[in-house]
């Protein structure tokens, strides 16, 4: 007996995004290094032309030039991994990146267009956020281990049943005779069982949350759509369960129609 299932394919899904998330964050952290290696101190006030006229002037300030360095660094590091999780994203300018991953202050404050100086205050809003970002990360990469676990569960709990279906599939309703129709129909009842099991378990995990300490959680309610919009099924788990449980449906369907010809 052959039942399609789409657990193994959510499996594979699963450890491309881990691998893709663990990439991620280790690009947030080098952006973070590079962040902080960039000065933010205050651009000096020097003397011009004192002798001519003696007044100060400030000079202009560099902060073009490490706004520069901070949007490169960004460039470099975390763009080309954001850029991986939308698809058509590929147009994407370098500062709507910057907005969507990071916020739209930051963008509007690192933009060429504003002439901002990279102060102190800017420096800690964008290693704040950045730390916020890789934190939220790194709850997603606890969720997704999570679900990882779990699918691997599912996997084998669908194969024991699938198996099962195989074995009694082996022998004809036509050469069972009265008892071992009846022993097919309760070995039928104990897989809807596993499934109704298997299906409660499934929902219990995706009511519950992953936390990254206090910094960041992830409900799992949000992993099904993120992970799977690409599949044919929203919930490639339960579609599965209730593919199965069908099976076992029909199978003891005719199961019955076999024990009345034989009353």
């Amino acid at each position: 007996m052959s039942v399609d299932t789409y657990v193994e394919r959510a499996r594979t899904r699963v450890r491309t995004e881990r691998e893709a998330l663990d990439a991620k964050r280790t690009a947030f952290e080098r952006f973070d290094r590079r962040v902080r290696s960039i000065s933010a101190d205050p651009t000096p006030v020097a003397s011009t032309g004192a002798a001519v006229t003696g007044t100060e002037q400030r000079v202009k300030p560099a902060g073009d030039a490490r706004c520069r360095d901070v949007r490169r660094a960004f460039e470099e590091t975390v763009r080309p991994h954001s850029l991986d999780d939308v698809e058509g994203s590929g147009d994407e300018s370098l500062l709507e990146t910057v907005r969507s991953e990071l916020t739209e202050s930051i963008a509007l404050a690192l933009s060429p267009a504003t002439d901002a100086s990279f102060s102190p205050q800017l420096k800690r809003t964008v290693v704040a956020e950045t730390a916020a970002r890789r934190n939220e990360v790194k709850a997603l990469e606890g969720a997704l281990a999570r679900e990882a676990a779990r699918l691997s569960d599912a996997a084998d709990a669908v194969d024991g049943v699938v198996d099962r279906l195989a074995v009694l599939d082996e022998t004809p309703l036509t050469a069972l005779g009265f008892e071992a129709l009846e022993a097919r129909h309760e070995a039928l009842d104990e897989l809807r069982s596993r499934c109704a099991d298997l299906a409660r378990r499934r929902q219990e995990f995706l009511n519950g949350t992953t936390s990254n300490g206090a910094e960041a959680a992830v409900a799992h309610r949000r992993l099904p759509p993120y992970l799977y919009r690409d599949f044919p099924v929203d919930h490639p788990v339960l579609s599965t369960v209730a593919t199965l449980d069908a099976t076992c449906d029909d199978c003891q369907r005719a199961v019955r129609r076999h024990l009345v010809r034989r009353v």
